[in-house]
């Protein structure tokens, strides 16, 4: 497994160890992890060959965000960043090329200010109406069985993909206690972007699809239109193709959809507000009601 080998490994630790972070849910700092893994290492990695590695569970921390409430992040053992880290530096590589040039968020070489570079590309061109849409808690809501679909379209390593799902349904630590995951890819682990924009790829390709200028940076989503309608069109555009987790009306995708609970704000350049949609149950009673309040604008 390319994964494992020692010239990964040892770039894997080198990103960990420079990037530092706090321990997991074993108590140990990156420097205890040193001296765990020279004696534990061999059984981990025939564990992972062997395909029977069980990560540990993550440990939740909540980060108080700007706007108020607060961003959970799932922090993974050092051993488990080390591991997640290699798997990152073997796969990214392969599948970040096949993503939307207009996708800036935890990609080599791009960045947000790439993004806000691009909207106001958008705005020099004509494009004065700006449809700002947000996935709540896209992180904590990803369906895995989704996600596991769209990786295996570009992974053919069973035993990567194993893994890989091992680290999805990881636990969580909460007050001592394991608490399972049947869903969510928690942040703080080096996989977690990646994962993250494997799935919302679906979102750039149905804009892409249509027409639509966009630059999306992680769940966050700007497109840009030259009227109000077309900002309602943005919206439909994801409904109707089954929104951002899939393509077509199949139920599970619908289920998920409904959890998501996508909402977009619709505003001129100048910032004048031209609406808002509802917190979405993708039925027909919402879509007349976003809109009739478009229609006003």
């Amino acid at each position: 497994m390319q994964v494992l080998s020692r010239e990964n490994m040892v770039e894997a630790w080198k990103r960990v160890k420079a990037n530092q972070g706090s321990a997991g849910v074993d108590g140990l700092t990156i420097e205890q992890t040193v001296e765990y893994l020279k004696t534990q290492w061999p059984r981990i990695r025939q564990e992972i060959l062997d395909g029977v590695y069980r990560p540990q569970a993550v440990r939740r921390v909540e980060i108080p965000k700007p706007t108020g409430g607060v961003r959970e992040l799932g922090i993974p053992t050092v051993t488990d960043r080390l591991i997640q880290q290699a798997l990152l530096q073997v796969l990214q590589p392969r599948i970040d090329p096949t993503f939307s040039e207009f996708s800036y968020g935890f990609r080599p070489g791009r960045s947000a200010h790439d993004a806000v570079r691009q909207a106001q590309r958008y705005a020099q061109d004509g494009y004065q109406v700006v449809v700002d849409v947000d996935l709540e808690k896209f992180f904590d809501r990803v369906n895995h069985d989704i996600l596991m679909d769209r990786l295996a379209k570009r992974i053919d390593d069973k035993a990567v993909l194993r893994l890989i799902r091992r680290y999805l349904e990881a636990g969580v630590m909460l007050n001592g206690v394991v608490v399972a995951r049947d869903d969510g890819t928690p942040q703080g682990g080096p996989l977690s972007p990646l994962l993250a924009n494997v799935l919302l790829d679906d979102v750039d390709r149905v804009l892409t699809r249509r027409g639509h200028r966009f630059a999306r940076y992680a769940d966050d989503l700007c497109a840009t239109s030259a009227k109000g309608r077309g900002g309602l069109n943005v919206c439909n555009c994801l409904i109707d193709e089954g929104g951002p987790l899939g393509t077509g009306w199949q139920e599970q995708v619908l289920n998920h959809l409904r959890r998501l609970r996508p909402k977009a704000l619709v505003v001129s350049t100048e910032g004048k507000s031209l609406g808002r949609t509802r917190s979405c149950d993708w039925q027909e009673e919402d879509r007349k009601g976003t809109t009739d309040d478009m229609s006003k604008a």
